[in-house]
């Protein structure tokens, strides 16, 4: 008795009709994905931006986004690279168990999305997760001669005129970020120190700066579908948001903010 089986062109036409169906499937499958780990980052943004604001309601003040004053480190050590990032506590330190959760990926430190593709960088908290704002929660050094435009004393929600459009955390290359990393004059030179490099993922402006090796295509590219950033606002909401909107232009009489706003008066 014959043994009946398929012939090869009946095996190369289910081979074609496996490929053909992971050809339309994959592409659909990948964006679902990429929206699942945008909604995880706005998440992981709300969370954040929650644990700032408590932090502000115990101590009646934002915390820095950066201080070089205590003489100890934070629990689990100090984030970051000492050859290349400041050594202290960052406003993540906090507000966060940094000990605990800060080296799980599933941490809400850790942006799902980051196309961060250097190991270094990868393994580094401070790079390509989320930033603070600068002209809110500012760096602080223990000394009035150090203190700049983003160097003093931090803010209080009630510092800000308009709360409910002025961003205090967002999706970004490096922990603290400002509007001259959102500007595109004066672009931002690659410098010894990666707070140079700050950036909102998927800027335009962003085609014409330099980076560390491996930020390029977060920072080019973007992260979310269509170049969108989560963003927290000082009022407490979290809104999806187009990278563009992020833009500080340089005008006639100065620099115009957009919204949402990096100035918060």
């Amino acid at each position: 008795m014959r043994r009946s089986c398929f012939t090869l062109i009946e095996l190369l036409v289910v081979i074609v009709i496996i490929a053909v169906l992971m050809a339309i499937l994959l592409p659909s499958l990948r964006n679902s994905r990429q929206q699942a780990h945008a909604v995880l980052c706005s998440s992981n943004t709300k969370q954040l931006l929650l644990g700032l604001l408590s932090y502000e309601t115990e101590n009646q003040v934002l915390p820095f986004g950066f201080d070089n004053t205590p003489m100890v480190p934070p629990r689990g050590g100090y984030p970051g690279n000492p050859v290349c990032d400041r050594m202290g506590w960052w406003w993540f330190n906090y507000i966060t168990d940094y000990s605990r959760k800060s080296l799980g990926r599933n941490s809400i430190l850790w942006c799902p999305s980051r196309n961060i593709t250097d190991l270094l960088l990868k393994t580094n908290v401070l790079c390509g997760n989320y930033g603070v704002n600068l002209s809110i929660c500012k760096k602080f050094y223990g000394s009035k001669d150090d203190e700049g435009e983003f160097e003093g004393t931090s803010l209080r929600s009630a510092d800000i005129s308009r709360p409910g459009e002025t961003l205090l955390i967002l999706d970004s290359g490096y922990s603290m970020i400002s509007c001259w990393h959102a500007t595109d004059t004066p672009l931002v030179p690659l410098g010894k120190s990666r707070e140079d490099t700050a950036y909102v993922p998927g800027l335009w402006i962003n085609r014409n700066r330099d980076f560390w090796p491996g930020q390029e295509e977060d920072a080019i590219d973007g992260r979310h579908p269509n170049k969108t950033v989560n963003v927290g606002f000082v009022d407490s909401h979290v809104e999806k948001r187009k990278a563009e909107s992020s833009l500080v232009e340089k005008t006639a009489d100065g620099y115009r903010n957009k919204s949402p706003l990096w100035q918060p008066k």
